[in-house]
């Protein structure tokens, strides 16, 4: 759970911070690369049942943790699963 201290300051929904310089590109390269490295190391330590248990396999923690880019939530792929649309 995530607590916010401060004031936040609103804006446009669609609104993005522009990249002003490479470094900052590559620091925010950087660090999602360190974010998909950690989940990867932390899926890899859970035994196969526990795996099993979020419903992924072993062979699966690279697609997870790879494609990770579309939502913050690295389940977030397995939603529609069961589901009828």
């Amino acid at each position: 759970m995530s607590t916010i201290y401060g004031p936040t300051e609103l804006g446009p929904a669609t609104a993005k911070r522009q990249v002003y310089s490479p470094l900052e590109a590559y620091w925010n390269a950087f660090q999602a690369w360190r974010k998909r490295e950690k989940l990867r190391t932390e899926l890899c330590r859970l035994t196969d049942s526990e795996l099993a248990d979020i419903g992924i396999t072993r062979g699966e923690i690279d697609y997870v943790t790879s494609n990770r880019s579309s939502s913050p939530d690295p389940l977030h792929w397995m939603s529609g699963i069961g589901t009828r649309r």
